[in-house]
């Protein structure tokens, strides 16, 4: 029997989620949030049985065995500790907490309790584009290494022009375009070669401070653009331009790997190819539907397609065909783990400090916690920042 799922948070990808979990035979038991109307808006919406605004109330549930945490990432390090603690599978949201000790604290309960799956949702992994281009490149479709790998998303508005103040409009809550869609890029790249940034130089702008519904005492200090450059340990560099600046709803992403002999490209979904100064050709186009129900929603398809094709993974690790742990590691085997997540949160902690000093930054990823006194220390500057 497939484990049953607690759900934290009532985001809009928990709408998304929800369906797909069920028609993959998942039983979804019960629902948090921090505010309890919100969670029984949702559960009413979607026929979940149990609601509740506190958190020992889900991990608690004899019935709950795997946690999906999809709250503010303030949230996520507490969360996941707790529930692998006390025998519950993890998968959680992007990014991996607020900072680095966020992240280092969920590698350890991880490590501790390695019988037990913790993950991160970064679902470009098992959108089947990526998932082509990483098997060309193993088959070495471009015939000499990668030189330069080239990004640009552009995806809208990360929140409607009706929405009211939230964790996703404070860049110190976690919100904006580096963190949500950011983090998918920089684990993707390693996702693709398998190596990982040395060091970094970043720009971050927020262009909107105000809507119509957030201009009063609060602004929106969440970064609606960012570009920023990376050198892998191999000599590869990567340049990155994401932009949520422009409004609307419209999803783009085009990923180049170039080398001397030629590309691989996805551009939306689709996989092209050139190789040996010939034509640009077709290696995979997406063309197979959506496996599942999706009600209308503003994230993107290949989104989507990326968690149904996780989510069917997830179902394939806990079939009854396995031996001793009681699920099956290979499904989810490409998945992003927790030190994954606290490689993404180095990463993007050096941009945000280049963007700053307008240097080169080194990615200094952390290996044990911080000082009590500096990371109070860090935590009045940076609130003293964010006032200011």
């Amino acid at each position: 029997m497939l484990p049953g799922i607690g759900v934290f948070g009532t985001a809009p990808v928990v709408r998304v989620l929800v369906p797909i979990l069920r028609e993959n035979g998942f039983r979804i038991e019960a629902i948090w949030s921090q505010m309890i109307q919100d969670a029984e808006e949702l559960a009413k919406e979607l026929n979940i049985p149990f609601v509740t605004n506190k958190i020992d109330d889900v991990l608690l549930k004899k019935d709950v065995d795997l946690i999906f945490v999809l709250c503010p990432p303030i949230l996520h390090a507490q969360i996941s500790v707790k529930a692998l603690g006390i025998g519950k599978h993890v998968v959680c949201d992007k990014p991996a907490g607020l900072t680095q000790a966020d992240a280092l604290k969920m590698v350890r309960a991880g490590q501790y309790y390695p019988s037990l799956i913790s993950l991160i949702n970064h679902s470009f992994r098992f959108l089947p584009a990526f998932v082509h281009m990483k098997k060309a490149l193993k088959d070495n479709y471009l015939g000499t290494p990668i030189t330069l790998i080239d990004i640009r998303i552009q995806s809208g508005c990360l929140f409607s022009e009706s929405h009211s103040f939230d964790w996703r409009c404070d860049d110190t809550m976690g919100g904006g375009t580096l963190n949500l869609v950011g983090s998918h890029v920089i684990d993707l790249i390693t996702f693709l070669t398998g190596h990982k940034a040395t060091k970094v130089h970043g720009l971050i702008r927020t262009f909107t401070k105000n809507t119509e519904t957030i201009n009063g005492i609060r602004s929106i200090s969440a970064p609606d653009f960012c570009t920023f450059q990376m050198e892998l340990q191999n000599g590869i560099l990567v340049t990155a331009t994401l932009n949520s600046h422009t409004g609307g709803s419209t999803f783009y992403q085009e990923v180049m790997l170039c080398s001397s002999s030629g590309h691989l490209v996805v551009r939306g979904g689709d996989l092209f190819g050139r190789r040996n100064k010939g034509n640009e050709e077709v290696i995979y186009l997406d063309v197979e539907d959506l496996q599942c129900p999706v009600p209308n929603s503003t994230l993107p398809k290949i989104f989507i397609k990326g968690v149904c094709k996780m989510v069917s993974g997830l179902r394939e690790a806990f079939l009854p065909n396995h031996k001793q742990t009681g699920w099956n590691k290979e499904p989810v085997s490409s998945a992003a783990n927790f030190e994954d997540g606290l490689y993404v949160q180095a990463v993007l902690s050096a941009i945000r400090h280049s963007s700053k000093t307008k240097q080169w930054v080194k990615v200094k990823v952390l290996t044990e916690q911080p000082d009590t006194n500096e990371l109070l220390s860090a935590v009045v500057r940076r609130t003293a920042i964010t006032i200011s």
